[in-house]
């Protein structure tokens, strides 16, 4: 179920204006679907996803009471968070070649997208040499389409119990992506089943350390809150629509 909120804009809105009334209707719906879920909304972390938004834009909104960015490529971020620094925690989100471990390690505060076991160990060696105990979370494809990555549902029980085993990781959860113009029962779908499956092994793990549901971005964000997400990352609601270009990043 969505939720329409519709805020006015001051005449000839800055940049800044803008963001400031799009985070006002997302923290608005985000309240709203997890009131309709009977939740705090305090559970739910909204990770502003600044890929292809320019430095300069994100200066200042930490005064808007945004606490964690996320980005795609490691690449992109090191400039942005060698300027705004400790500000922030950083989320990777996107896909992570083993080759970019180590400066991910040096960069981020938590990784969403563990998607293997290589992956996995090459972190666990980095933050060995890092002196840090790197947070990640598992990717999970639970939608199977061959263009994602991700453990399968089937196969994440024993990656987690792999991961367990690695010194140097601090496992938090699971991460999925629903399939890109899935209705409202398919994502349902999706998410109930990475709910359940967190469940499952925070049964079996320890449940305050695997706490985060991280599902739902800007176009399926209410419905995943009303799963039970605990980390929401929303981009184009909070930034405006990316270039052409890199919106197919």
């Amino acid at each position: 179920m969505m939720t329409t909120v519709s805020l006015s804009l001051p005449a000839n809105p800055s940049p800044s204006d803008v963001v400031a009334h799009n985070l006002t209707e997302v923290r608005a719906r985000i309240a709203a679907a997890a009131g309709r879920a009977g939740r705090d909304p305090a559970s739910v972390t909204l990770v502003a996803v600044c890929k292809t938004v320019p430095l300069e834009r994100l200066r200042g909104i930490d005064a808007r009471g945004i606490t964690d960015l996320g980005e795609n490529r490691v690449q992109e971020a090191v400039a942005k968070i060698e300027a705004l620094g400790a500000t922030f925690q950083w989320h990777l989100i996107g896909h992570l070649q083993r080759n970019k471990a180590r400066r991910a390690v040096e960069l981020f505060d938590l990784i969403h997208s563990v998607d293997s076991l290589e992956l996995a160990a090459a972190l666990n060696r980095h933050a060995q040499s890092a002196g840090k105990r790197q947070r990640v979370l598992l990717q999970v494809n639970v939608s199977g389409e061959e263009s994602k990555g991700g453990f399968s549902p089937g196969d994440v029980r024993e990656a987690a119990g792999d991961l367990a085993l690695l010194q140097f990781l601090q496992p938090e959860g699971l991460m999925t992506m629903a399939p890109l113009g899935a209705d409202e029962h398919q994502l349902r779908a999706v998410f109930g089943s990475l709910r359940d499956l967190h469940g499952e092994l925070a049964d079996t793990f320890d449940r305050s350390t695997w706490r985060h549901l991280s599902m739902g971005m800007t176009d399926d964000f209410e419905i995943a809150i009303e799963e039970g997400a605990t980390l929401v990352r929303i981009g184009r609601a909070i930034f405006g629509e990316r270039p052409p270009a890199a919106a197919q990043r």
